[in-house]
């Protein structure tokens, strides 16, 4: 039977890795993000023989991730920012070694230590393969804690499905956000080997061997090649998007994860004032819903991007719809969050004029 709680977004995100059944989690205290680990500690591993382990730095945990995943357990890990930055190496290890894990940002202002204030400034980071090499995550961007839950389980299936890291790419105001929750029920940790996974030599089959290295160049590009052949597969299968009030809108707000609640705030009092606006929000960042927008595109008259950064998710916007209509963009930074009234007057000053 699902329970209903409330809970505090980090929180709710720990609870469901364990209801998850995660095997593993290897991580460093940073904040906003620092009661994922917390949380984990108190009884993870009384509950469900779950390791929790706080790593001597980020560097040591991303290396942890990556020797446990590839004994085809769940592993997770979760940092702030700069925390991710340091992880970055790592991450890309595990990409080309094709290894399944559940990695969590919950973004913090920057650039450098910044502040602990939300923000939304490392969507290049996720989306574009923040590390080395051409790679990517499978990136899920929550916009409420019970999405901070249902995103653990789905980026466990996720990993797996594709043998590909998955990150949820949130921030801080909803790591430490109180909402209604319902949680999922408890499910095992399971006790299956995958048949890539590395357990020593076991009787029926030859050892298995893990590794990103690959020293001869066509060798190095066959697996660039197949790697590029898997995202276009995950393109073509796994994207996600929600939107509100599109139908007969003439404008389109897009922004993904908090912004968006923000947004359908803003659309709602343009809709008093006779505007017809909607709001498109991408679920999935990687694979992004490039179709979905460039259709919105054929029925509207312009969109507005708002985003808690400088301007990063705006270029894939644009992209998206090839010059079919203007994008315009609306960003506040270092942990600033637009208010619905602000996102209103700039539409307003963008398109209402044009509209009359």
């Amino acid at each position: 039977m699902k329970e209903l709680k409330l809970m505090k977004g980090n929180e709710a995100l720990a609870e469901a890795a364990i209801l998850a059944g995660c095997d593993a989690y290897f991580g460093y205290p940073i904040t906003p993000q620092s009661e994922v680990l917390e949380y984990l500690a108190q009884d993870a591993l009384e509950r469900t023989g779950m390791v929790v382990l706080q790593a001597e730095s980020e560097v040591a945990a991303i290396n942890m991730i990556y020797g446990a995943a590839g004994t085809g357990k769940k592993v997770m890990t979760s940092s702030s920012s700069p925390g991710i930055s340091l992880m970055q190496e790592g991450i890309s290890y595990i990409a080309c070694a094709e290894l399944p894990c559940l990695l969590v940002n919950v973004v913090r202002g920057g650039p450098g230590l910044g502040t602990i204030q939300p923000s939304q400034g490392d969507y290049f980071q996720a989306v574009k393969g923040g590390g080395h090499g051409d790679y990517k995550l499978i990136v899920l961007a929550p916009s409420t804690v019970q999405e901070m839950v249902d995103h653990v389980k789905l980026g466990f299936d996720l990993a797996f499905k594709w043998r590909n890291p998955v990150m949820i790419l949130t921030d801080g105001a909803l790591g430490q956000m109180m909402e209604k929750v319902e949680l999922p029920v408890q499910l095992s940790r399971t006790t299956e080997e995958p048949d890539w996974a590395t357990v020593g030599k076991p009787k029926t089959r030859e050892r298995n061997f893990i590794t990103s290295l690959h020293i001869e160049a066509d060798k190095m590009q066959e697996i660039n090649l197949h790697l590029q052949k898997k995202y276009r597969e995950i393109e073509n299968q796994e994207i996600r998007f929600d939107k509100f009030e599109c139908d007969d809108a003439e404008i389109i707000l897009v922004a993904f994860g908090l912004v968006a609640r923000i947004c359908q705030k803003a659309a709602q009092l343009a809709r008093q004032k006779g505007i017809k606006v909607g709001v498109f929000r991408p679920i999935t960042l990687f694979p992004y819903p490039s179709n979905e927008l460039n259709k919105l595109a054929d029925k509207v008259k312009g969109m507005l991007t708002v985003e808690m950064n400088a301007g990063q998710m705006v270029e894939d916007v644009r992209l998206s719809v090839n010059g079919k209509i203007p994008v315009e963009f609306l960003g506040r930074m270092g942990g600033v969050v637009p208010t619905p009234e602000e996102i209103l007057h700039k539409l307003e000053e963008k398109f209402v004029g044009e509209m009359v």
